[in-house]
């Protein structure tokens, strides 16, 4: 049972740090939308690429409220949540085991 134990743990952990990764993409997406920035630059667009199938749909279903975007808001809300709920289920459960 151990054995399981440690994968629970393991996949909790690994998980914890992707969606952390993910929100710090998110924030820097929304940090780089502040300015200007130079569209054929590699980094925008590989924030671009890797933010923007997730924000689309969101920003798709969001009224514009002045102008403003808040569907990176939404997203970084919803990983926090994930992060509160899923991980913290995952690491109890493994506790029990």
């Amino acid at each position: 049972m151990f054995i399981v134990s440690n994968l629970l743990i393991a996949v909790a952990k690994m998980l914890d740090i992707v969606l952390s990764l993910y929100m710090w993409l998110i924030i820097g997406r929304a940090v780089i939308s502040w300015v200007s920035p130079d569209p054929y630059n590699p980094i925008v667009r590989f924030l671009l690429s890797v933010t923007e199938p997730v924000l689309y749909p969101i920003r798709r279903r969001l009224p514009m409220l002045g102008g403003m975007d808040f569907s990176p808001v939404i997203v970084i809300l919803a990983i926090i949540f994930v992060q509160n709920f899923l991980v913290q289920s995952l690491l109890q459960l493994a506790s029990r085991l």
